[in-house]
């Protein structure tokens, strides 16, 4: 009888994960868990999910691990080409619709769902969300992976207009946390990057840093 290969040996790597991203006044507040699965297998607890675009513009991957890296890869070319051509940082809308151009062209070979946040002096701190199938939406708030489906109900309860960076800083590290705490595809770190006019700030939140809940 001819033995069968381990099912993580044949499985693709999947970011099986959590993403979010929340605009404040003056910005923008991304975040990410950091497993990345083969199956069942973890095959790496501290991936990045968090890509810089452009100075000031992130994007949050989730789907194919593969197919979101080769994504990110050719907009930051395009975006970088389109700098040099208008001879100025590009704008968030722009990079938001290359994605979206991408990933609407290949929807029936890539897995890819992006959150697209960053500042620009155009239209300040944005957030553009592109889920499996190409459709682009500006949001207040996006939220996106397997982690996701945990969390609607809390993230529409604790979301207020008006916070500012650190709130919403910690909404995010909330959300991720209860993500990660009931999605068996979402954990590791928290990942933040708060992106505003003056740059951008990256935390890194590990082990007891994580918020608990009714855990404590």
């Amino acid at each position: 009888m001819a033995l069968e290969a381990p099912e993580w040996t044949t499985k693709e790597h999947s970011l099986g994960t959590t993403i979010m991203a929340v605009e404040f006044d003056g910005g923008v507040v991304l975040g990410a868990d950091s497993r990345t699965s083969t199956g069942s297998y973890v095959a790496n607890r501290v991936t990045d999910k968090l890509a810089d675009v452009s100075e000031r513009i992130y994007c949050c991957k989730s789907g194919s691990a593969a197919d979101t890296q080769a994504i990110t890869d050719v907009v930051k070319a395009q975006l970088e080409l389109h700098e040099v051509e208008m001879g100025e940082p590009g704008e968030v809308k722009v990079a938001a619709n290359m994605f979206r151009a991408m990933c609407y062209e290949y929807r029936e070979q890539f897995s890819a769902g992006i959150i697209v946040g960053g500042w620009d002096k155009r239209r300040g701190g944005q957030v553009y969300s592109i889920p499996l199938g190409g459709m682009l939406i500006r949001q207040p708030f996006a939220i996106g992976g397997s982690g996701s489906t945990y969390i609607y109900g809390y993230c529409d309860a604790a979301y207020r207009k008006g916070m500012n960076a650190k709130e919403c800083m910690q909404f995010v590290a909330n959300s991720l946390a209860l993500a990660m705490s009931r999605d068996g595809s979402s954990g590791g770190v928290c990942r933040l990057a708060c992106i505003s006019e003056d740059g951008v700030h990256r935390e890194t939140l590990t082990g007891d840093q994580i918020p608990t809940f009714f855990q404590e």
